[in-house]
């Protein structure tokens, strides 16, 4: 069941970025949803329940809206080609069907909920694989779309996916909101430099599977067990604090580029205002990676003799993760040849 699962969602993507008539790319974003709901709901648990209907009805209704706003152009131009969408209703439906299925700002908030109720490899999924299909729309339609609106969106993803994450504990949920915050530096840059959006979006996939990966192998889901967690394998976790500070965009590490290049087409574009505002609010997010990084290596539960200490694994590290966790940390001075 797993590998059917895995394998429809291949179908999905690939139908969806590989289509230029919209009833295909709805297809293939309907075919995503429904692949990847038997995943999140295999925990038989109420949150992954509550989390698989949740996801449902918000891709259920943004995929309606999709439709809706195609059928719209349809109606009044006759094209149903991806990249003639011309109408303003049918630019501003496809907009807010777009961003929801993202879970861009203010159409956000079925997103840290789903992550939540998820497994880490599954949340990784949703996460990174399930917005590439929707990203790609995005791509396609990006010199119809209102500039001013995603724009506002951008800044207001980047604003809440940094506020919304301080009070967090839970680390699905903070990577949630950071997901957030990298979608409204994606958004922000779309209809200058598509380049530099898939950029963007690569390397954040990459620094995220890396992350999960590693949670996965130490088995934390909140700060107290991350905090636990460095006894099982000391070496990885000081690595974690590396991947966590690249995902926040600290220099000389790999998060640095896509932010450093976004910023550089901002001023290009004589958008100074725009690029100053979005960098001040990726301190905020600076902020909470700080404090994951900071329960990963450098403190110890305060109740040492309550907790009980957990025994150092043997088992390797997947090459995988550890594949990931280094182009995570090294890849900044690749950047002259982007």
């Amino acid at each position: 069941a797993k590998l059917i699962s895995i394998l429809s969602l291949l179908l999905g993507t690939t139908i969806t970025i590989s289509s230029n008539h919209w009833a295909m790319a709805w297809t293939g974003l309907e075919i995503n949803t429904l692949a990847i709901l038997p995943l999140i709901s295999k925990p038989h648990h109420p949150r992954a329940i509550e989390a698989a209907t949740k996801y449902f009805l918000v891709q259920a209704a943004a995929s309606t809206l999709l439709l809706f706003s195609c059928t719209t152009n349809a109606l009044f131009t006759g094209q149903w080609d991806i990249t003639q969408l011309t109408h303003p209703i049918s630019c501003l439906l496809l907009t807010t069907a777009i961003s929801t299925k993202l879970g861009l700002v203010p159409f956000h908030f079925w997103f840290p909920e789903v992550l939540q109720g998820s497994s880490l490899m599954t949340g990784l999924l949703l996460a990174t694989a399930m917005k590439f299909p929707p990203i790609t729309l995005f791509l396609l339609t990006s010199p119809s779309l209102n500039y001013t609106l995603l724009t506002i969106m951008a800044i207001a993803s980047a604003a809440l996916g940094g506020w919304a994450g301080l009070n967090q504990t839970q680390i699905r949920k903070i990577l949630a909101f950071s997901s957030i915050s990298h979608l409204g530096w994606m958004t922000i840059i779309i209809i200058y430099n598509h380049k530099l959006t898939l950029i963007t979006f690569y390397l954040y996939c990459m620094m995220t599977a890396a992350i999960f990966l590693t949670l996965e192998t130490t088995k934390s889901l909140k700060l107290s067990s991350m905090m636990a967690a460095w006894t099982k394998i000391p070496s990885l976790n000081a690595i974690l604090m590396l991947a966590l500070l690249s995902l926040a965009g600290l220099p000389p590490l790999t998060g640095f580029l896509p932010k450093w290049l976004i910023i550089q087409e901002l001023t290009k574009q004589e958008m100074t205002s725009t690029a100053t505002i979005i960098a001040l609010l990726s301190l905020l997010g600076l902020f909470f990676y700080l404090r994951l990084a900071y329960c990963a290596t450098i403190t110890l539960p305060p109740n040492s003799a309550n907790y009980m200490k957990q025994w150092q694994t043997n088992k390797p590290v997947n090459t995988l993760t550890t594949t990931l966790i280094t182009l995570t940390i090294t890849l900044l001075p690749l950047s002259p040849m982007i």
